[in-house]
């Protein structure tokens, strides 16, 4: 007979759910179970081959596996259950989980405190309203690279991006070393929305064009592409006629933004956030539900996985924590994103949760020689400045715990250029 009731039940075995599965578990508690829908865990880091994880927690270079393999062991040392193949169906403010494997059938599981750590999942043609007919050859970037990295198929030999996301960027490198010519990174906005390093790691380096302020208004081709139409488009975002380039190739890979996997969430009736489209939370990662805690992707799109793996522990701690000591009255100030900045979290902050924040936000556009300021009213609290910002990358700022108590209203972040 399997156990029904959990104190902590963690959804998601990537590198968030693995991460705050080990910081729980830490934390004192120790009926922990993690529910993976895949047959191993580690999540989206099992088909990313390349180098560069792990730079900023572990100070050398990783593959995604072997970033993986680091929490994999450490949640086997302390022999915390993992049910793989195992698809959570339904959440419920109440903590019950309802969930399908080939092993167990359809089984309900309860839990004291619930750990959402789903990830997210790629935005899809469909979305774009892209004219042309429905061929083969058109793919996301994640799926071309499980293709080639996992599957071991080049999916085509002539290949057109468009998007300038990281899994983009990095694929534009990866087919090319795989012997495919790679025509065109193309990017809507007027910046790439990739990390700088990708740019110059993955394009500069390969000499692969980056067309910004280009997008694909035609795809060509009945059974296979054979070709697409790019052209620039105005501040509206609208092509303009006369700029058309066309481009002949057999591939289509999109790299067009990431979307949190928030359909657990929402049945479950919790909050969530127009900009992260992930759960409205609290600085511990608490959301608006009782008990039930949100990290990793699923809650914001992280640029770099070390980050994804220290939100996961804040998570991981607090919903130990929760176990322990139960519900506490909460003292809530809002976080607001202001001026030039598209969200900030946690939208939420506890005056009775001790400690500093760290407050994680995007900037609307590039900017040079500005200011980061975080005010309440028309007191700062926090203001310094940054030579370069861009929302392709996730800025922070540290708001100390005596900052957060002298504060008496509604807190603003905001980026202004000085000057």
């Amino acid at each position: 007979m399997m156990k029904t009731e959990y104190d902590i039940i963690i959804i998601g075995g990537g590198p968030a759910g693995l991460a705050a599965a080990v910081a729980a578990y830490d934390g004192g508690a120790r009926d922990i179970v993690i529910l993976e829908r895949e047959a191993r865990t580690g999540g989206i880091l099992n088909q990313c081959i390349h180098n560069g994880f792990g730079l900023t927690r572990f100070k050398e270079s990783l593959s995604g596996p072997e970033y993986a393999a680091r929490f994999e062991a450490e949640v086997q040392k302390r022999g915390i259950e993992t049910l793989l193949e195992t698809t959570v169906l339904s959440l419920t403010a109440e903590k019950k989980v309802t969930a399908i494997s080939p092993t167990h059938g359809v089984f309900v599981l309860q839990a004291k405190a619930v750990v959402l750590a789903m990830g997210c999942r790629e935005r899809s043609r469909g979305a774009l309203n892209i004219a042309g007919s429905r061929p083969a050859g058109i793919y996301s970037a994640g799926t071309a690279q499980k293709y080639v990295n996992i599957k071991g198929y080049l999916p085509g030999k002539e290949v057109v991006i468009l998007g300038s996301g990281d899994i983009g960027l990095i694929m534009a490198r990866r087919m090319t070393l795989e012997g495919a010519k790679v025509h065109a990174v193309c990017e809507i906005m007027p910046y790439s929305s990739g990390l700088r390093r990708n740019i110059v790691q993955c394009l500069d380096d390969f000499g692969i064009p980056l067309y910004l302020n280009h997008t694909i208004t035609k795809i060509e081709g009945k059974d296979r592409v054979t070709g697409v139409v790019v052209s620039r488009v105005d501040e509206n975002k609208r092509p303009i006629p006369g700029t058309e380039i066309h481009f002949d190739c057999d591939t289509v890979l999109f790299s067009v933004g990431l979307i949190p996997e928030n359909e657990l969430t929402k049945a479950a009736g919790i909050a969530l956030s127009g900009g992260t489209r992930g759960a409205v939370v609290y600085q511990n990662r608490e959301t608006e539900a009782e008990g039930i805690f949100a990290c990793g992707n699923v809650l914001q799109v992280h640029d770099l996985v070390d980050f994804v793996s220290e939100e996961a522990e804040i998570a991981g701690r607090a919903a130990a924590q929760y176990i322990a000591r139960g519900p506490h009255q909460r003292d809530t100030v809002e976080v607001t994103n202001g001026q030039n900045v598209s969200y900030v979290l946690p939208q939420k902050l506890d005056k009775n949760i001790a400690g500093d924040v760290k407050l994680f936000f995007r900037v609307r556009q590039t900017m040079r020689d500005c200011t980061i300021t975080v005010s309440c009213g028309e007191t700062v609290l926090v203001s310094r400045k940054k030579r370069v910002v861009t929302p392709g990358e996730m800025e922070t700022v540290l708001l100390s715990q005596e900052k957060i108590s002298s504060g008496n209203g509604q807190i603003t972040v905001t980026v202004k250029e000085n000057g």
